[in-house]
């Protein structure tokens, strides 16, 4: 990756040309919280994530900010760019992946050394109450591990696998032939070793010879306040093994979800209930008890609330994630129609309407005008 800014290196991070390295390093760490791609999944944001890294690790580093400052930031590689800066230092306690791992994806590192396992991902759903209060949570996987009798190399202790004869190590064979006046090549998996470019000929009766065995783990993960749906924890090492011996093993990814809950629908920081009232206290009005993640609280219902009509009870949602706050509670009032009416009830619903027809013809309208055109009343709706 070439640093060439298509925006102002200053202007990405929204940071004044003379702010301190402090200022540079929390602006960097509040928008690429926002921008990192396990928690935002717009098209956009990776391609925002790698300007907002870029424009960090060159106004973090006084030497290439005062060549970036003279318009002489071209031609710096990735590795030049992102190499000495501590991620895991700025982004610490979350579990996000800041570090090697998303910058070798994103800005194509070169690697030295053996290759190394790769990531899983797995999901843990937490209630409602965990995320207003944040903790530990437990998850159980599954993975293959590396097996401690052979090391993962796959042959019975004290002994080791021998290099195939066929090809040579390499775990392919290379065959060529010229077609008129061209050269063919075909390259194709050693069926003696399968690719491995070794053969275990005492194979690890752990194992069967395989390097892994199946293993249920179980760890715990700090869950933050208010974390938001569908974003990864990680959890350095705890992924596949390395296919190599000496290879470092992958990382596990914990992708958090509120579990489902009968009384609220979360978005956002915000939740959302359903409540159900009877006729007469929409049309009389009523205090109503209703129930939030803590002590349940009272909401007053103005007489003739109509069906669909939302009341907000500020602050009683969920905390805001990386933010100060709360969330709100929205009630939804669905007015219930009674299926079934005692005599008594039915008598009460006929005097009931014997009234409204009465104040209907008062009004100067028809019995039957007041049934077909009925008068319009505005309603606020629960957004879905």
């Amino acid at each position: 990756m070439a640093a060439t800014a298509q925006r102002d290196y200053y202007e990405v991070l929204g940071v004044a040309r003379d702010a301190d390295e402090q200022a540079i390093r929390d602006a960097f760490r509040k928008l690429a919280l926002r921008y990192h791609p396990d928690r935002n999944k717009d098209p956009d944001a990776t391609e925002r994530f790698k300007e907002i890294a870029a424009a960090y690790a060159v106004l973090s580093d006084p030497a290439k900010r005062a060549a970036y400052d003279a318009g002489g930031m071209t031609g710096i590689s990735a590795e030049d760019l992102f190499g000495r800066i501590n991620f895991e230092d700025i982004f610490g306690g979350l579990g996000f992946d800041f570090g090697g791992g998303l910058f070798d994806t994103l800005f194509r590192r070169s690697h030295t050394g053996p290759r190394g396992g790769e990531n899983i991902e797995v999901l843990l759903e937490v209630s409602l109450h965990r995320i207003a209060q944040g903790g530990l949570e437990t998850v159980h996987y599954r993975r293959p591990a590396r097996c401690e009798a052979c090391g993962g190399s796959g042959a019975l202790a004290g002994t080791s696998p021998r290099r195939c004869d066929r090809c040579g190590g390499t775990g392919r064979l290379v065959s060529s032939r010229r077609e008129q006046q061209v050269a063919v090549q075909q390259i194709t998996t050693c069926p003696d070793c399968l690719g491995r470019g070794t053969l275990i000929e005492d194979p690890c009766p752990e194992c069967a010879g395989s390097g892994t065995v199946q293993t249920e783990e179980s760890l715990r993960v700090r869950v933050p306040r208010g974390i938001e749906d569908g974003t990864a924890l990680r959890v350095p090492g705890r992924g596949l093994p390395s296919p190599e011996p000496n290879g470092q093993d992958g990382d596990l990814f914990v992708i958090v979800r509120a579990a489902h809950d009968e009384r609220f629908e979360r978005r956002g920081p915000h939740l959302y209930h359903e409540q159900s009232v009877a006729v007469a206290e929409a049309a009389l009005g009523t205090t109503l008890r209703v129930p939030t993640l803590g002590p349940s609280v009272r909401v007053k219902l103005r007489p003739g609330t109509q069906p669909g009509t939302v009341l907000r009870v500020a602050g009683k949602g969920l905390p805001i994630f990386e933010g100060s706050g709360h969330g709100d509670l929205y009630v939804h009032i669905a007015v219930r129609i009674p299926e079934t009416l005692s005599r008594e009830e039915r008598e009460l619903y006929e005097r009931l309407r014997q009234v409204s027809t009465t104040h209907a013809n008062a009004d100067g309208a028809s019995p039957s005008d007041a049934g077909d055109s009925p008068r319009p009343t505005r309603r606020h709706h629960l957004r879905r």
